[in-house]
């Protein structure tokens, strides 16, 4: 997997149906237990909620899970975890949190409901593309610096750290599928005086 789709940060939104009150919290995780974490911090906020909803989606093992928490079954977790698998996000948890105002929604109100409040939380984080990046680093003569500095974003790749010592040293991420053409670029450029020493593999907001 080159990419995949998540959300940005945490955040929430809320809205009234029939009074009752629904509200919408989204995090992104990345482990089993960074989305239980998420999922009792709410329901011990929301204590006196009459229902704490909740979906979530990890690239880990593909695992899905949600539960309707004591609304009619399929109401609830499932529309929820729906449009998680629309909206093609993964590594995100949700929690929709319902206070009950005494008007009943039925089977088809209440869908529509927790579909809304999940997806007002996703919209309210803020979905974003993460790219499989290549951190890396060169040293270069100052004479070099300009065109190697241009060479690195012509290919994608964005500059994260430049130090100025006796020669500039240059850090880096670019996508993992740039990098062979990218270096085959800087040996023409350069006659192969310089060569970019790989550092490690990270996920990068596109």
């Amino acid at each position: 997997m080159q990419s995949y789709k998540t959300v940005e940060h945490e955040a929430q939104d809320e809205f009234v149906e029939q009074r009752s009150r629904f509200i919408g919290y989204v995090k992104p995780v990345t482990t089993e237990e960074e989305a239980l974490d998420f999922i009792n911090e709410k329901r011990r906020k929301h204590w006196d909620a009459t229902h704490n909803v909740y979906a979530y989606s990890l690239r880990s093992g593909q695992l899905r899970r949600c539960s309707d928490d004591g609304e009619p079954h399929g109401t609830a977790g499932m529309p929820a975890l729906d449009v998680i698998l629309k909206s093609d996000v993964t590594d995100v948890v949700l929690v929709v949190t319902r206070y009950f105002g005494g008007i009943l929604l039925g089977t088809g109100g209440l869908v529509r409901a927790y579909t809304k409040g999940a997806r007002i939380a996703l919209d309210a984080g803020g979905i974003v593309t993460m790219e499989s990046c290549t951190v890396a680093s060169i040293r270069c003569s100052y004479s070099g610096y300009g065109k190697i500095s241009a060479l690195i974003p012509a290919n994608g790749g964005v500059i994260d750290d430049t130090a100025f010592t006796d020669m500039v040293e240059l850090t880096f991420h670019m996508p993992k599928g740039s990098v062979d053409s990218f270096r085959k670029q800087l040996t023409d450029l350069t006659g192969g005086t310089v060569e970019p020493e790989l550092l490690d593999e990270r996920w990068f907001r596109n």
